[in-house]
């Protein structure tokens, strides 16, 4: 492990509901919930004001509604937080070029590799002066962890929220660790937690005392040794810059279970199409097709089948799923589905016309069948716009921009503000159908 502390890890403050936040001067200050609104929805992010009445993410919706039933509720908008994340990254790759992004919000930078950093001096100056660079181009506060490890440093981004920066000097990493508990540390989640609790080792410290022997005997070889060593502070992996995706797959969840098994059918195939979408928009192409159900149960199967080559075509991967959804019993109803597409390449197989001919005729049905309902779906989807999801950006004619604040009974209420309005903006209700009121893009955050 290195001796100076260069690795940074970004961590953004409660990011979706802070967007959110940083865009709704009415919410500003108030108990914001981001994730699906549906009776199966779960919580995405939650904001601080939130978490207060013990909110947190991967909830379930209802559970968070009657903790914060004052709260607002919204539909996460991520093509915005895309966008945003986007900025931040480009602020991380200015620093260094290896940054290894964890996902929209967090992202591990080696600054010694960009010889931003070598000291524990020059590294507080370059996180400092990154969270104001974040706050100046985005609006939004990020907290900051430096180490020597990458372990570490995620520890300390941790302890530096919200809004702060935490450096863990060197030689000082044992007595911090010491006293947290177990789950502090990569990979100890509530099972393992339990079974180390159950053996009387809580706290990091006592992992230690235990000794890698008695580790390995409690959990196996593989994890017991990797919890020594981090109880050490011993962590070894380098920051990573482009990380090998694995594989592309899209799911939904149905607030109403499906029973009927066109439809199911017909789902799958939307599902294969955005798929294939997603897999050619990374400039990828793929040999396995893997199919995802959720049964009424909960009771979760996956079905996959191997191509004699990677592919990138609709057809294809419709009829490869379409194939495995036929060995999948769907009497009871369906309450998720997904498709994805694994064995990834960056090319594709030129004979993709013997691949789809050995779907065979049923397949080919399916097909036909999608083809059919080609037109309703995007009816569908004019509709869900439609509908006003909570939170999402509007347009009138007359009273400019605003958001939904909800929508029901054949009304849509709106609040007409933007990021840079003063004080919260004056609140309208409208028909669902007024010719004057239609979707918009979503406003910067920070005037450019």
């Amino acid at each position: 492990m290195r001796n100076a502390p260069t690795i940074l890890h970004l961590d953004m403050d409660a990011f979706f509901a802070s967007v959110e936040q940083a865009s709704k001067p009415s919410l500003r200050g108030k108990a914001v919930v981001v994730g699906g609104l549906g009776p199966r929805g779960v919580v995405a992010t939650a904001s601080y004001e939130a978490r207060v009445f013990g909110v947190h993410s991967a909830m379930p919706m209802g559970q968070a509604r009657r903790l914060a039933p004052n709260a607002a509720y919204l539909v996460p908008r991520f093509g915005l937080y895309r966008s945003i994340s986007e900025q931040v990254m480009a602020l991380l790759r200015g620093l260094s070029p290896l940054v290894e992004p964890l996902s929209l919000d967090e992202a591990f930078v080696d600054l010694e590799a960009g010889e931003t950093a070598w000291d524990a001096g020059s590294a507080r100056l370059v996180g400092e002066r990154l969270r104001a660079d974040i706050r100046a181009v985005t609006g939004l506060s990020g907290s900051v962890g430096l180490a020597a490890s990458k372990m570490l440093a995620k520890i300390a981004s941790e302890q530096a929220k919200p809004d702060g920066l935490v450096l863990i000097e060197p030689g000082t990493e044992r007595a911090m660790l010491g006293p947290m508990t177990v789950r502090t540390l990569p990979g100890v989640g509530p099972a393992t937690g339990d079974h180390l609790r159950r053996a009387g080792i809580t706290t990091v410290d006592e992992i230690a005392e235990a000794g890698e022997d008695e580790l390995v005997r409690l959990l196996g070889k593989a994890h017991g040794h990797a919890l020594y060593a981090m109880a050490l502070a011993h962590d070894e992996r380098p920051v990573v810059a482009e990380r090998e995706t694995k594989s592309v797959s899209v799911e939904d969840t149905y607030d109403v279970d499906i029973h009927d098994r066109l439809r199911v059918g017909l789902e799958v195939q939307r599902l294969a199409d955005r798929c294939v979408r997603r897999l050619r928009g990374a400039g990828l192409s793929g040999r396995t097709i893997v199919l995802k159900v959720r049964r009424y149960d909960f009771s979760t199967l996956t079905r996959s089948e191997t191509l004699r080559g990677p592919t990138d075509d609709p057809a294809v991967v419709r009829e490869a799923a379409a194939r495995l959804l036929d060995s999948v019993d769907t009497t009871g109803g369906v309450r998720l589905l997904g498709v994805g597409v694994s064995g990834l390449a960056d090319y594709t197989q030129e004979d993709l016309f013997a691949q789809a001919a050995a779907a065979g005729e049923g397949a080919v049905e399916f097909a036909a069948a999608d083809e059919d309902v080609a037109e309703p779906a995007a009816e569908e989807q004019v509709a869900a716009e439609r509908r006003w999801p909570a939170g999402h950006d509007v347009r009138h004619a007359e009273y400019g921009h605003g958001w939904v604040q909800g929508s029901g009974l054949g009304r849509v209420t709106v609040r007409f503000e933007t990021p840079g309005s003063l004080e919260p903006g004056r609140v309208r209700t409208f028909r669902v159908e007024d010719p004057g009121l239609e979707p918009a893009e979503p406003l910067p955050l920070v005037a450019g």
